[in-house]
């Protein structure tokens, strides 16, 4: 066969093995145990190198779809491998240990490996694999250690170890002092007055939360007296909320600045006030990418100050989370507080459904009214249906999508509202049909004050005609909507030319994830 343009002529060794182990990894447990596994053990030489990648593989597919006996198998076979006379070999054996679920036995000959590792590349892979699965006995060989990779090792069975004893929590009802403290609300781009709004009309206008700055994606906060973060996740529209410590000079100086902020007595004491358990964070640098050299110089130099703050990957209750603004390098500590209360209504979910914060923001931005009667006519999961009626005033909704699936999880949704605060008394319907058909059947004229939706769109959901389907809607509202109805929608698309009598009152830019869309806002002429 001869070559092509999309075909390298001299594939090199690390292509070829890239391309070997997709084929292997392709394949079930049996065929990797019964087939491949002993062609690599009867080869030699060059061809049982060039076989070593069944030895990732193993490590992938029966991490994947192993049972338990099929697994200890696997483990053990790699526990054997971690002696063989190759280098290479012991390394991916060493690699691919931490995946099947090791125990005291792996960690052992890992250790036992380790004594007498041949090369610096070696020791870091063994290392790297006691950092996931040690327990006290990695972290007796391995401290004081003036090596980086082990130093972190440390940290990590550190956490771990304390995760393992009591993973804790974060409590929301737990009191804070409010005088010098900065809370950043963060959300969408183009929903900060949406939130500035919400948080003025929660909070009395500034009486008991004064706000400070309103930027793109973020409505910063003081508070003027003691508060719970149960307060904060009243609001609806935000994402997440910090505790913004200090800001620090792009320089030279950056992570000492920074760790002396995240181990200072006023990070200290939030993490001492909210938290239940140990306490274990992870560093986050926001639009920097993973910044895994950053991330690990700052955790070594927080644990040099505070060793009993533990940094910790996997389920910690605080984000140290980095931000670039205004030329310079702000810190927040982020709780995180699970299961957000304010989803206790969304018992399901579809992979199209709206995101609940910008449901609850088009609620908002839909304005008050009473006796409301609301349709969505793509309402899949029936996120900004739930949204609205948690407002109040609403008497009556409609719901209408295509697929059935998504009804089913709409109604439970709505069902598990209605036990968490929205009315019994608001009539509700979901309906399997096309939105024009539904109009045609289900509503009169004039009969709607208020249409809330999110029409398919984006990369989740594939609509050949998104104009088409925009118009539609707008014909189908001018003639449902009472006078002085609304219709809500995020539109992609150039603003569309209104049936007679619509009008548009409202549009703004809002990031609706990875894309951005003008929400727009129309009424219905009186």
């Amino acid at each position: 066969m001869s070559a092509t343009a999309d075909q390298d002529p001299n594939p090199s060794r690390k292509q070829l093995g890239k391309e070997s182990f997709r084929r292997l990894r392709a394949l079930t447990c049996a065929e990797l145990w019964q087939v491949e596994v002993p062609r690599f053990e009867a080869a030699t030489g060059t061809e049982r190198l060039a076989r070593v990648g069944v030895v990732r593989a193993v490590g992938a597919v029966f991490a994947r779809t192993g049972d338990h006996a099929q697994t200890a198998t696997a483990r053990a076979w790699l526990r054997r491998l971690l002696s063989d006379p190759e280098e290479k070999v012991r390394r991916y054996a060493a690699a691919a240990l931490p995946g099947l679920g090791s125990d005291a036995t792996d960690e052992a000959a890992l250790l036992a490996r380790l004594a007498v590792a041949a090369s610096t590349s070696e020791r870091k892979v063994l290392v790297d694999a006691l950092a996931k699965i040690g327990g006290p006995a990695t972290r007796e060989r391995l401290i004081g250690s003036n090596r980086p990779e082990e130093r972190v090792a440390v940290r990590k069975v550190d956490a771990r170890l304390a995760r393992d004893d009591d993973p804790g929590s974060i409590d929301p009802s737990a009191m804070v002092e409010g005088d010098d403290l900065r809370l950043h609300l963060r959300g969408r781009r183009g929903y900060e007055r949406i939130l500035a709004e919400e948080v003025e009309q929660r909070f009395g206008g500034g009486g008991q939360m004064r706000i400070e700055a309103i930027e793109p994606g973020l409505v910063a906060l003081t508070p003027r007296r003691p508060f719970a973060l149960a307060e904060i996740y009243r609001l609806r529209c935000f994402d997440t909320v910090g505790f913004a410590l200090g800001a620090v000079a792009p320089d030279a100086g950056e992570t000492e600045a920074l760790a002396r902020l995240l181990t200072g007595p006023r990070a200290r004491q939030l993490v001492a006030a909210f938290t239940r358990g140990t306490p274990r964070y992870r560093i986050e640098f926001a639009a920097r990418g993973h910044q895994r050299a950053a991330v690990r110089r700052l955790a070594d130099r927080a644990h040099a100050i505070c060793p009993t703050l533990h940094n910790d990957a996997r389920q910690a209750r605080w984000t140290a989370a980095v931000h670039d603004a205004a030329g310079r390098v702000g810190l927040e500590l982020v709780p995180h507080v699970a299961p957000d209360p304010r989803l206790a209504y969304r018992v399901g979910d579809i992979p199209a459904a709206s995101h609940p914060r910008l449901a609850a923001g088009m609620a908002r931005f839909a304005g008050h009214a009473t006796e409301e009667v609301v349709w969505d006519p793509f309402c899949g999961s029936g996120m900004e249906l739930v949204e609205r009626v948690l407002l109040g005033g609403v008497r009556a909704v409609h719901g209408c999508d295509v697929d059935a699936r998504a009804l089913d999880v709409a109604r439970a949704n709505f069902a598990a509202a209605r036990r968490h605060g929205a009315p019994a008394a608001v009539v509700a319907d979901f309906v399997q049909l096309d939105f024009r058909a539904y109009a045609r059947r289900y509503l009169r004229p004039g009969s709607v004050s208020l249409i809330l939706t999110n029409p398919p769109m984006g990369r989740r959901v594939h609509t050949p005609d998104v104009r088409r389907l925009i118009d539609d809607l707008l014909t189908v509202a001018s003639e449902v909507l009472r006078p002085g109805g609304r219709l809500v929608l995020p539109n992609p698309l150039a603003p569309p030319r209104a049936p007679r009598g619509l009008r548009l009152r409202a549009s703004q830019v809002v990031d609706f994830g990875g894309f951005d869309c003008r929400l727009e806002l129309y009424e219905q002429g009186r």
